[in-house]
């Protein structure tokens, strides 16, 4: 893992690079931005230049050092994650705890911490100690989706550094360049950050299985309602899909953008191009208002699953909604 050997965040690699290349390292980062738009390889990458005895600013992949970071061992690198659902305080006493040992030949020491907006008001506290007397070979670095969910006092120490989704033709390019599916690339870089993440979502179980369920359902409920009822149970909430429930309703939401674009005249950058026909028809035999409430009931479904709804009713509820009865 180097820096080069990342796509894209181009800024990101470069104002890292040349902090190590200037010796103006920082002590601590908050590394923000989505999921799956790269932040934990770059955590990784950058690990790995500081510590890499043959390139300046870059990881040789080759070195002792490098080796050792890519493969989880370096003994001056502390890779922390959630235990369970957080980060707990004792997480934070070992590490700093094991920060009271001197550092190895390497004279740095370094850690991640994984989720970080998930530590507990005792373990961020307890951070934030850790982080108002800086070691002068210390760096840290937090990766989170949400920075600014982390204490206020955590953030003003630390440099923010945020990530961007990769432009969606970047990232299709790429993938399709790989060979991957051209109707699955382009529902998966509508979903994801980057093309890791993008190429993850492709390669998993069932995503092909619940673009296909999209389809089916829709066409089912715009005709035969009951049969649509009878099939969301049998698939999404009782059957061999029930944890893909938030998938489905994702990839609902860009179907149904599409359905708008098509009920206001419009046909650029559809993700269900293959289903052009018939979408058309339906998207013209009802008013655009009707698929922008269905959008919008959507997007609030996520939400009400999110704070546990049934979600057998819930489905329901959406797909009655797409009939419009």
């Amino acid at each position: 893992m180097s820096f080069q050997s990342i796509v894209g965040q181009e800024r990101v690699k470069q104002m890292l690079q040349t902090s190590i290349r200037t010796d103006k390292v920082s002590h601590a980062y908050i590394f923000t931005g989505p999921s799956g738009s790269g932040r934990r390889e770059m955590a990784k990458a950058f690990a790995m230049a500081m510590y890499c005895k043959v390139l300046p600013d870059d990881a040789c992949g080759e070195c002792l050092d490098c080796r050792k970071v890519e493969h989880g061992n370096h003994p001056d690198l502390h890779w922390v994650k959630p235990d369970g659902a957080s980060i707990k305080i004792e997480q934070i006493r070992e590490l700093q705890k094991q920060f009271a040992y001197r550092s190895t030949a390497s004279g740095l020491k370094m850690y991640v911490l994984e989720s970080a907006d998930r530590m507990t008001t005792q373990a961020a506290n307890s951070l934030l100690k850790f982080l108002e007397e800086p070691a002068s070979h210390v760096v840290a670095v937090l990766i989170t989706d949400n920075g600014q969910a982390l204490l206020p006092t955590i953030r003003s120490r630390a440099q923010w550094v945020p990530f961007l989704p990769m432009a969606r033709n970047r990232m299709k390019e790429l993938l399709l360049a790989e060979g991957q599916s051209p109707l699955l690339v382009q529902a998966a870089v509508h979903l994801a950050a980057g093309p890791e993440a993008a190429r993850e979502m492709i390669q998993g179980n069932g995503f092909a299985e619940i673009r296909n369920l999209v389809i089916q359902l829709a066409r089912e409920s715009l005709s035969r309602l009951p049969s649509a009822l009878l099939l969301s149970q049998q698939k999404l909430t009782k059957g061999e899909l029930s944890d893909k429930i938030g998938l489905w309703l994702d990839m609902l939401i860009l179907w149904l953008k599409d359905m708008v674009q098509l009920g206001t005249g419009h046909q650029q950058e559809l993700v269900f191009s293959d289903q052009l026909d018939w979408m058309a028809r339906e998207a013209l035999s009802r008013p655009p208002v009707h698929w922008i409430t269905c959008l919008e009931q959507a997007v609030e479904t996520q939400k009400r699953l999110r704070f546990n709804a049934n979600p057998q009713l819930t489905l329901e509820h959406i797909l009655i909604q797409l009939k419009g009865v």
